[in-house]
């Protein structure tokens, strides 16, 4: 069996990490030319955590990530509101949540795939599937024939485009920039933040290398040209009434780490396989990120995959499983995410009022509570 793994982010590389272990001939084609050590930080839940233990590559990743005790919410005085306690679920499921750079996450992936089977600069341009096999036509004029293949091509897949042409990407209603700067000693390792006010959302988390990743996020139209415009010192701007820290972390970025994007979803699919295709990772069910949960829920369907590919007699048993597995569940995340994202983002002084005189009543073993069913 030949496979071509559409992609070479996050999920993509757990996947071709996975199989390789297996001595699976699976193939690795992403667009870029070359990885550029960019980009902004993420967290890793615990239940992905677990899928890379599995897959075998979660020691790298361990030692570049940063383990969270505890996430704060914050109100728009910077009063806590209330928690969530990620020791918790280090005690029951016995993995670490981490937060680690996305370049540090991508490299430790990189390195477990075989160099042999990566291939840059190869952008799918179009596809054809047949009864036993799908012809893969590239941008540089290059074709491939492969038995099957996993789509892990981002939001816009052309594989998921064209096979689900109702499935094109909904805006949330907001905005949000993102960044990494120096930590000079006002976030405190361990624990991650969020605060939220009627002028917008705020969060960070400690880094393992004495930096802070940070995201804010404001209501605006799609595809603002004002917010479009900004710069980082008109952001810092923007949130400087959260407090001085939040100003510093925005305008002491560095260019190159100052990230900007309106925020999108995917409404749930009924299904991520089309015969001889299965999608993967944001291609499939890009979720808002106020779960935390987009790459995690990326190395899920690799670490889900490449098991049933394993154990099932056949791929097209491994992929209907993979199907059943992957669905629901993923449903669930781009579902309570963006209720997340819709709460956080209130702008009406009832409905803000409402929210913070009823979260900090949440106990906290609700809120633990509602995670466990990443663990199912």
């Amino acid at each position: 069996m030949r496979m071509a793994i559409i992609g070479g982010g996050i999920g993509g590389l757990a996947l071709a990490a996975g199989l390789h272990k297996k001595g699976i001939d699976a193939h690795v084609f992403e667009r870029a030319r070359s990885f550029k050590p960019i980009g902004a930080g993420l967290g890793i839940g615990s239940n992905a955590m677990l899928a890379l233990h599995r897959i075998g590559v979660a020691h790298d990743v361990v030692q570049a990530g940063m383990p969270l005790r505890e996430q704060r919410f914050l109100n728009g005085a910077f009063n806590v509101m209330n928690r969530i306690d990620f020791s918790l679920l280090k005690k029951r499921f016995g993995e670490e949540t981490v937060t680690i750079h996305r370049a540090h996450l991508h490299e430790a992936l990189h390195r477990a795939v075989d160099p042999a089977h990566f291939h840059f600069d190869k952008e799918v341009v179009d596809f054809v599937q047949h009864n036993d096999h799908v012809n893969l036509t590239f941008r540089d004029g290059d074709t491939q024939h492969v038995d099957y293949v996993v789509a892990a091509d981002g939001m816009q897949s052309i594989f998921r485009q064209t096979l689900k042409p109702d499935s094109e990407p909904r805006y949330a209603g907001y905005t949000c920039w993102r960044g990494i700067t120096f930590n000079k000693g006002d976030v405190r390792p361990h624990i991650s933040s969020e605060a939220w006010s009627k002028h917008g959302r705020f969060g960070w988390a400690p880094l393992q290398d004495g930096r802070v990743y940070w995201f804010a996020c404001i209501n605006a139209h799609e595809g603002d040209p004002t917010y479009a415009r900004l710069d980082k010192h008109e952001v810092a701007r923007l949130f400087a009434h959260f407090s001085p820290v939040v100003e510093r972390l925005i305008r002491e970025t560095d260019d190159a780490y100052f990230l900007h994007r309106d925020i999108y979803d995917i409404k749930p699919m009924h299904s991520f396989v089309d015969e001889r295709i299965g999608l993967l990772g944001d291609a499939a069910h890009a979720a808002t990120p106020n779960m935390g949960q987009g790459a995690g829920q990326a190395i899920e369907d690799a670490y889900e995959l490449m098991r049933a590919i394993d154990e099932e007699p056949s791929m097209e048993a491994a992929l209907s499983r993979y199907d059943r597995r992957r669905v629901t569940k993923t449903k669930k995340v781009i579902t309570l995410s963006r209720q997340i994202g819709r709460a956080a983002q209130w702008q009406h002084p009832l409905l803000i009022g409402f929210r913070n005189t009823v979260f900090p009543l949440v106990p906290k073993s609700w809120l633990f509570r509602r995670l466990t069913f990443l663990f199912k």
